[in-house]
């Protein structure tokens, strides 16, 4: 019998290998929400993947003061278009949801509805993006209301190196998670490996000297073919090195010059990180709707997953 995505998930032993993607805007009608997931799932026929990801889009405006270099657009609901994609696919997905807008009879609410209607099974909680603003429900709350609920949720969390580049306490922050009941984590995109491999190499050490078993840590990448993709992955928080920016907008063809520098910077991570016992999967999105970002990014699966299989297989007879 096949594994569930959230046994993969468990086992260090297994590969995970994901697609995230963002639901269709507001207001889309479901048969156009069908096509838009079969045009999707018939770009990804070509591809063995384990799962995909659905995102909860937030605006995150009260978080920088720049202008977002792409208007926001509120979605579907991110359930909604998980069951589909999982009816459509048979594949497992994995569905975010921004907790800070609802207060906890609503999230209550919200998490009886995700398991009874949408039959939701894995689950990530994402916090306020930001400490200004309302915020109805902190991220510790909502996760001590999922652990009390009577229906059973696979919990993640997310990773953000970036912070642990400025704070240098994200691999604390994982530790805590994770005694609150995240099993496993989803990274922002990687453009800065060297942040990467600080987080992995701090969470693995404190982990050791605490007698605790790291969980799964699924690292994020995208591809990058214009400033304005540029513009919005730093407006968003990620970190891109000035040389790695250049790169890419001085490349004859950018779209494959990201694809480069995103295999370096895991070839990187893999090398810098081969010893510690932290399971690594991988997750590759489109941060834009663009024919040929999607495309890249197909291009870019491939490729980094066949750098992790290797890695996985050398780890397994080392």
């Amino acid at each position: 019998m096949a594994l569930s995505l959230a046994e993969k998930i468990a086992d260090p032993q297994q590969g995970v290998y994901l697609i995230g993607t963002t639901p269709p805007k507001a207001g889309t009608a479901a048969d156009k929400s069908s096509r838009i997931a079969g045009k999707l799932l018939g770009r990804l026929q070509q591809l063995e993947y384990d799962g995909l990801i659905v995102y909860d889009i937030q605006d995150e405006s009260s978080r920088v003061a720049t202008e977002r270099p792409f208007p926001f657009q509120s979605t579907l609901d991110p359930r909604e278009y998980s069951r589909l994609l999982r009816e459509l696919s048979a594949q497992d997905v994995i569905t975010y949801k921004s907790v800070a807008q609802r207060d906890s009879s609503e999230f209550e609410h919200w998490l009886s509805e995700s398991a009874a209607t949408f039959a939701l099974k894995n689950l990530v909680l994402v916090g306020s993006p930001s400490s200004h603003g309302q915020i109805k429900l902190s991220l510790p709350h909502a996760y001590q209301q999922l652990a009390a609920h009577p229906a059973s949720f696979f919990l993640g969390g997310v990773a953000i190196a970036e912070r642990h580049a400025k704070k240098g306490d994200e691999h604390l922050r994982l530790i805590d998670k994770a005694a609150q009941g995240c099993q496993f984590f989803i990274s922002q995109a990687v453009y800065n490996a060297q942040a990467t491999i600080d987080l992995i190499t701090s969470y693995a050490r404190s982990c050791k000297q605490q007698g605790l078993t790291p969980k799964r840590l699924i690292l994020t990448f995208t591809p990058c073919g214009s400033e304005q993709t540029l513009d919005f992955m730093q407006w968003l928080g990620i970190s891109v090195p000035q040389a790695s920016r250049y790169r890419i907008l001085d490349a004859e063809n950018p779209l494959n010059e990201s694809i480069k520098i995103c295999r370096d910077n895991l070839t990187q991570i893999l090398t810098h990180c081969a010893n510690l016992e932290v399971p690594l999967g991988l997750n590759v999105e489109s941060l834009t709707n663009r024919k040929e970002e999607i495309d890249a990014s197909i291009r870019l699966f491939r490729l980094l997953k066949a750098l992790m299989e290797l890695h996985l297989a050398e780890k397994q007879v080392a």
